[in-house]
């Protein structure tokens, strides 16, 4: 690749290494999948996650930290430092040429994997990919084709914990592997990431970067009974007492200030008093904490071979979620199409017995034969204190936890960073403390400029001026300045937010400060036409034209 130091606005800036460093860092990306804001301890939440709490705790946390609020765009922006409609990628992995998105990783953008084995790093990842519209034929979207040295896991965007489609060890099937009688998804994803740290144990070994990307807690409600029954209890209040006690603890943590007010229960769900059949709604809930704890010991184990190869101390660590938490119900669509998606869900167990889908009752959740979600009413309490969930640009779906330590950089451990960043800002703040440069082209091909900056002087304590942040997804859109922010819920008008004063998005004040929505809007829409957003009114057509519901064209 032909590189450069980037000097263009928007674009990464160098720095010298940080004192004390040594070597160049290694890098660990950790992503989780449908996680909520207030789901860990060290943000509020009563699953037991005591590795990621310790990480957050004596590293930095931030308080205002965006996603893109979908799985899809999220990777591609994360990977990249673009916004992902620029990578092909606007809404999920669906080929939608030739008005639509293409639904694949593009050749204008280049990945972390790309810029870092080309500056001398070893790559791997281990875990979710979803950013290839083929998930069958090897091709140029597939990890292995874009920056990674070795590749294990899935190709498709979520997927049985016991049996999970499209498991892949490099661009060979890896079904077999899931065969034994002990195999659960999240468990091989951290020890094939933990094999990889091992590997690199030996003084000479390169740099690595490591991208590790559960599915974990995304649907389906997969745990083993042992890990479910260490929840028993933890939620019979219920989520309006919950929400109200998470609150308190993000107050407490200093995630959030004292005079957040917490936003309404979702209007659609019922006061816990009034809801039938609480008993499973609970069990619906614990199996999700233990999804949660199941990741965070995956966590553990990472951590504790990045300290016994000697690695830790100057290993880049960043955690956050790719979106806010799923209200989604399942099936997401007709129960004979969902059921045709075999890269999401099996006919069968390993057994032989029949896979049940859906939310009900007489589905208790945990079990291979099963495939559920918790609904939207425990999403709610995921995303405390916000409103909306995953696929909305509203707090509650683009809000995500977000820690990075690095002991021997010295950056200002146990601090919380309020300063506004977003995905586009991982790949310059990686950059910059790997001292690696931007390519200006690759394989041939001019790759655009990165979009955001570098974090590292927010992790040292400095304060630097506001930019806009841009989202679009599925028709909601929101730009952020400061502390307003202008959002909205496709089709509905523009609503405006002083996130100062109302990080709840709970007082709209949008036909109070009408040049604020002017020069906002207008600002978005610049954006949204220099990196290709598709309107998506465009979208529906697609699909309508193709005899299919806006909830498939949603993906």
């Amino acid at each position: 690749m032909e590189t450069v130091t980037p000097a263009s606005p928007g674009a990464a800036t160098m720095s010298e290494a940080p004192r004390g460093t040594g070597d160049r860092p290694n890098v660990v990306l950790i992503l989780a999948d449908d996680m909520g804001f207030s789901d860990l301890g060290c943000y509020g939440g009563e699953i037991s996650t005591p590795n990621l709490d310790a990480l957050g705790r004596s590293g930095v946390r931030f308080s205002h930290f965006y996603n893109t609020a979908r799985c899809s765009p999220s990777r591609a922006s994360l990977l990249t430092g673009l916004h992902p409609h620029q990578t092909g990628i606007g809404v999920l992995t669906s080929d939608d040429r030739p008005d639509g998105y293409r639904g694949n990783l593009n050749r204008q953008c280049v990945t972390l994997a790309e810029i870092l084995r080309d500056q001398g790093y070893a790559t791997c990842l281990s875990g979710k990919w979803h950013l290839a519209s083929d998930i069958h034929t090897p091709n140029d979207a597939w990890p292995t084709r874009r920056g990674f040295d070795t590749f294990f896991g899935t190709l498709a965007g979520c997927c049985s914990y016991y049996q999970p489609g499209t498991l892949v060890r490099g661009e060979q099937d890896a079904s077999a592997e899931m065969a034994a009688p002990e195999f659960f998804y999240t468990d091989a994803i951290a020890t094939e990431a933990t094999n990889f740290v091992e590997a690199h144990r030996l003084p000479g070994s390169p740099p690595f970067f490591l991208y590790v990307a559960f599915t974990a807690p995304h649907w389906p409600l997969h745990s083993p009974e042992a890990d479910i029954r260490r929840y028993d209890h933890a939620f019979d209040e219920g989520w309006d007492a919950l929400r109200v006690e998470r609150l308190k603890r993000l107050v407490g943590e200093g995630i959030l200030p004292p005079d957040t007010v917490l936003s309404d229960r979702d209007p659609t769900q019922p006061a816990w008093d009034e809801a039938a059949e609480k008993g499973w709604q609970a069990l619906r809930m614990q199996t999700y904490a233990a999804q949660v704890e199941r990741l965070d010991s995956g966590v553990g184990q990472i951590i504790a071979m990045l300290k016994e190869t000697g690695k830790f101390e100057n290993t880049l660590l960043i955690f956050l979620s790719d979106n806010g938490a799923s209200s989604e119900d399942l099936p997401l669509f007709s129960l004979e199409k969902f059921r045709a998606r075999a890269d999401l869900v099996p006919a069968t167990t390993k057994s032989g017995e029949p896979v049940r889908i859906g939310n009900s009752p007489d589905i208790v959740p945990g079990p291979a034969d099963t495939y559920g979600s918790y609904g939207r009413a425990w999403a709610n309490l995921s995303n405390t204190p916000f409103r909306f969930y995953k696929r909305w640009v509203h707090e509650g779906g683009i809000a995500t936890p977000l820690i990075i330590h690095w002991p021997g950089a010295g950056l200002d451990a146990g601090a919380i960073v309020d300063q506004p960043f977003q995905l586009v800002d991982v790949v310059p703040t990686v950059l910059e403390a790997t001292r690696s440069s931007y390519p200006l082209r690759s394989v041939g091909w001019p790759i655009d400029d990165l979009e955001g900056r570098s974090m590292l002087g927010a992790l040292r304590g400095e304060v630097s001026d506001p930019v806009p942040l841009f989202w679009e997804h599925t028709g909601n859109a929101a730009i952020r300045l400061g502390k307003w922010k202008l959002v909205r819920e496709y089709p509905g008008d523009w609503e405006l937010y002083d996130l100062e004063k109302d990080r709840t998005e709970t007082s709209d004040l949008a036909t109070e400060k009408l040049h604020i929505v002017a020069s906002l809007s207008r600002q978005w829409q610049e954006w949204a036409d220099r990196v290709g957003v598709v309107p998506w009114e465009t979208i529906l057509r697609i699909y309508h034209e193709r005899g299919m519901e806006d909830i498939e064209a949603a993906g």
